[in-house]
């Protein structure tokens, strides 16, 4: 039986990361985590939801929340994301900051940094995706850069996608970690219920798949979900709904003969076999529902809590 003490020797940490579409946050978080708990695209706001990450090494335990990159709104969804980046920010032990060397510091980018000094957040910059930049001296000029904008707690120049700077990175971040239980059980990764993680890999195969118009105007909801037993094998069935906001875009999705829609279902059910541990079998249905990113109660139906 576990005593007061040894409740008492375990840290915990929350930690926001923040930073504008398209500099490798999800990437980041995956990377941190070991495993996919946030879909990765190249195209901007990719995630729109809070996805929290939990990595427990140890008597160590951090919380990630991987926020959507922080844009000028133009529709009620693009608000909603804007308002879970706030919400994200809120009160927690500290924030990374993930941008790349690009010579200019956005004010979207100086918007956040505001906010975490108003609210007496630590921020850690990492400096993104320096696998890129064959000009190394350009790395050093942006550190200069940024060390004149935020007295930041560390600057780390990482690379998500090669793993360089990142054990350095999560040495610093567990620095914040105070003592406390532990939030979630030591083997779970993220607290994504199976819906949201098997909408978000469907969703993510369009924005890979689909033409640039196509994807922002997506939304996949997961019908039914459910397990049955076959044999010795355990196998999920789930259907998906694809909504999107045009007839024309539901015929790019759906392709010519069904060939896209039937790509779309292979790459993402292939996916999830593997994320879950078991065979799938997925189906997915496209329908139409016009401007739904404006349309308040479509948003809140689809998931997505304003």
């Amino acid at each position: 039986m576990a005593t007061d003490s040894n409740k008492a020797s375990t840290k915990s940490a929350f930690i926001a990361i923040i930073g504008v579409p398209n500099v490798g946050k999800s990437t980041l978080i995956n990377r941190i985590i070991g495993k996919k708990v946030s879909i990765v695209s190249n195209k901007p706001q990719t995630t729109r939801n809070r996805v929290m990450g939990v990595k427990t090494e140890g008597e160590t335990q951090l919380v990630f929340l991987d926020t959507p990159g922080a844009h000028r709104p133009r529709t009620r969804l693009g608000e909603f994301m804007i308002k879970s980046i706030n919400e994200a920010v809120s009160g927690v032990d500290a924030a990374v900051l993930v941008t790349q060397v690009s010579g200019q510091i956005s004010p979207e980018e100086r918007s956040l940094l505001k906010q975490c000094k108003a609210q007496r957040i630590p921020v850690i910059l990492a400096i993104n995706k320096i696998d890129k930049v064959s000009n190394k001296h350009a790395i050093l000029e942006a550190i200069d850069q940024w060390r004149n904008e935020f007295d930041f707690s560390a600057i780390i120049p990482i690379s998500a996608l090669n793993g360089d700077g990142v054990d350095e990175l999560v040495s610093e971040l567990n620095k914040f970690a105070v003592e406390s239980p532990h939030f979630f059980p030591d083997d779970v990764v993220s607290d994504q219920p199976e819906r949201i993680i098997a909408s978000e890999l469907i969703r993510e195969k369009m924005l890979h798949l689909l033409k640039d118009e196509v994807p922002h105007g997506v939304a996949v909801v997961i019908e039914n979900i459910g397990e049955r037993q076959s044999g010795d094998r355990v196998i999920m069935d789930i259907e998906a709904i694809i909504y999107c906001e045009r007839e024309t875009h539901k015929g790019i999705i759906i392709g010519k003969n069904g060939s896209m829609l039937k790509e779309i279902g292979t790459l993402a059910r292939l996916e999830m076999e593997e994320f879950f541990g078991a065979k799938v079998n997925l189906k997915c249905w496209v329908k139409v529902k016009e401007d739904w990113r404006n349309r308040v109660g479509l948003i809140q139906s689809f998931g997505y809590k304003l």
